[in-house]
């Protein structure tokens, strides 16, 4: 699918001047942090020309145009998947925005799975890898690719400063992109797990590839909202994830506030 990107830009900079100096995807049940904004407006997807719409409950199908101690944001609230029936392009659409609209740090939430006993429900981890276990590429054992351009060691770093200043936990580890939409099965996590998979889930790592192609420094933060299949007895379900996002909501607000505080003060935004 192709988008004429200028004729979006051109859109969005009729009804929201001035560039977004940060970026923030808002993954499953996470999108009430852009209610916090100061100067907020909202654009919707569907008044964009030629915009696809998400289809996926917790994705509200919103860009947020805001600001947070003056520092200027841009929050998408809502995301499209591989799942969906889109293409590579169309996933990227978001973050190749956010490049035209001239954002100069991305910050990439979501929802996932659990692949560890030692990261229970309501964990918030920091992605300082990805594995593609799509394996759209072929039959190959995904790899962990870890740093930078992917993930952006600076980002990294303020992530682990602002969870002291807050006092939120904060977990570091690898995420494993699957095609989705049904959950894995017991032996698919184990076999990730394997292979150094820490969380999985369906969505995130095109967003980060395409962030790293358009040169724009980004970090991934997963919300754990559940076991995945095999680590516990109880099934899987949207509800969980729903309910575990919101139950730490407050914390992961706290938390992107922070990074966004000292990412502003980085960038001299």
């Amino acid at each position: 699918m192709r988008y004429n990107l200028s004729e979006m830009t051109d859109y969005i900079n009729d009804h929201h001047p001035g560039e977004p100096g940060i970026a923030i995807v808002l993954g499953s049940g996470l999108g009430d942090f852009a209610d916090g904004l100061d100067d907020a407006s909202t654009i919707a997807y569907r008044d964009i020309p030629g915009y696809p719409k998400p289809t996926v409950e917790g994705h509200a199908g919103q860009l947020v145009f805001g600001r947070l101690d003056e520092i200027p944001l841009v929050c998408a609230k809502g995301r499209f998947h591989f799942y969906e029936g889109h293409d590579f392009n169309t996933v990227t659409l978001p973050i190749q925005l956010f490049a035209h609209l001239g954002v100069r740090a991305l910050i990439i939430t979501n929802a996932a799975g659990s692949t560890s006993r030692k990261l229970p429900p309501g964990t918030l981890m920091a992605i300082h890898g990805h594995m593609d276990g799509t394996f759209r590429h072929g039959i190959g054992d995904p790899q962990p690719v870890t740093g930078a351009p992917f993930h952006s060691p600076q980002l990294l770093a303020l992530a682990h400063q602002a969870a002291g200043i807050t006092k939120v936990e904060l977990a570091e580890g690898v995420y494993c992109w699957t095609l989705g939409p049904g959950y894995e099965t017991p032996e698919e996590i184990k076999y990730f797990s394997s292979l150094g998979a820490d969380a999985v889930g369906m969505s995130t790592v095109p967003e980060l590839q395409a962030a790293a192609d358009l040169d724009i420094p980004a970090l991934g933060i997963s919300c754990l909202t559940n076991f995945a299949a095999g680590i516990s007895d109880q099934p899987l379900t949207h509800d969980e994830v729903i309910e575990t996002a919101d139950r730490v909501k407050v914390q992961f607000a706290d938390l992107l506030r922070e990074m966004v505080r000292l990412a502003g003060a980085e960038l001299n935004l």
